[in-house]
């Protein structure tokens, strides 16, 4: 009797703990962070795919106000493609955005090494100074660039003529831009945390600095760099403002401007042929962070400035 009790009592003793064993409370927190993260998520790609559904709609499916098209209408890509000329377009913005990433490498980069790995007189006011012009609205500052554009057009104009113009040409639309304060921000914060042995171990084998930045600096910074890129990416790719104080032909009109004179002018009211323009103008974008998103996650989170 004695040897059929022991399972009955360990029976008995397994209920007894999970009857006495705490529930574990709702994580009512993480669940409300989900609702909120996935409700950011919602409302951010929601015109993204509203957009692209409204470019493969005729115009009758727009006027009802369908929400997915019947059957999808690929020919609105090529109509806007031939209409809107963004064949010209395009290959003006591929030109402006090299020119201006190219130009952004080329004097970010040093003066970021400079503030980082070098000492000199002023340097923290200098920093300091230049980190203040990011509180500066950006329309502010549209005037006074675009002055200094024009002095600059007249004045290449008297030493070679109009070969050398900045109006209407690549200069007035990528010179400006050629070095931006958030990038040498950026570049600086990561920079700063390369180890000083590096240095050393570089002096002993006879590079100095320019030697150093190039040869370690710049390749243990592909991240922050590639994110660097990125962001000019953008800018250059979708300026808008700017393109339509300082050029006046379509030789040098980017596509945001090419867009925005289709939807004025070529195709007013044709919802369905403005938004394929649209989608056409994000493609590049959309391309350029799928195929880099993960060096530009790496170059945030190292530079200092995740939340």
């Amino acid at each position: 009797m004695a040897e059929t009790a022991r399972p009955i009592d360990f029976v008995q003793t397994q209920v007894a703990e999970q009857i006495e064993r705490p529930r574990k409370p709702i994580p009512w927190g993480r669940i409300f962070t989900y609702i909120i993260l996935i409700a950011g998520v919602f409302f951010a790609i929601l015109p993204l795919l509203w957009m692209i559904s409204t470019s493969l709609m005729t115009v009758g499916e727009i006027s009802i106000g369908r929400l997915v098209p019947r059957e999808p209408q690929f020919v609105n890509y090529a109509d806007a493609w031939e209409r809107a000329n963004f064949s010209q377009f395009m290959w003006n913005s591929v030109r402006i955005t090299g020119i201006s990433i190219t130009g952004m490498l080329i004097f970010s980069i040093p003066a970021a090494y400079a503030f980082a790995r070098m000492e000199f007189f002023g340097k923290n006011v200098l920093f300091a100074t230049m980190l203040s012009t990011l509180m500066i609205p950006e329309i502010v500052t549209l005037i006074p660039n675009f002055l200094t554009v024009v002095w600059f057009d007249r004045f290449s104009k008297s030493i070679c003529g109009d070969f050398c113009a900045w109006m209407n040409n690549w200069p007035s639309l990528t010179v400006p831009f050629m070095v931006s304060a958030f990038t040498i921000f950026l570049l600086r914060q990561f920079f700063t945390q390369i180890p000083e042995d590096l240095f050393d171990a570089a002096r002993i084998d006879g590079a100095g600095h320019f030697r150093f930045m190039l040869s370690v600096v710049v390749p243990l910074s592909k991240a922050p760099i590639m994110t660097s890129v990125i962001f000019a990416f953008i800018g250059s790719w979708n300026a808008l403002l700017w393109p339509l104080l300082v050029v006046s032909s379509d030789s040098w009109r980017p596509v945001a401007v090419g867009l925005q004179k289709f939807v004025a002018g070529d195709a007013p009211g044709e919802f369905h042929l403005q938004m394929a323009g649209a989608v056409m103008m994000v493609i590049p974008i959309l391309l350029l962070y799928f195929f880099t998103q993960r060096q530009f996650t790496e170059g945030i989170a190292s530079s200092g400035l995740k939340g």
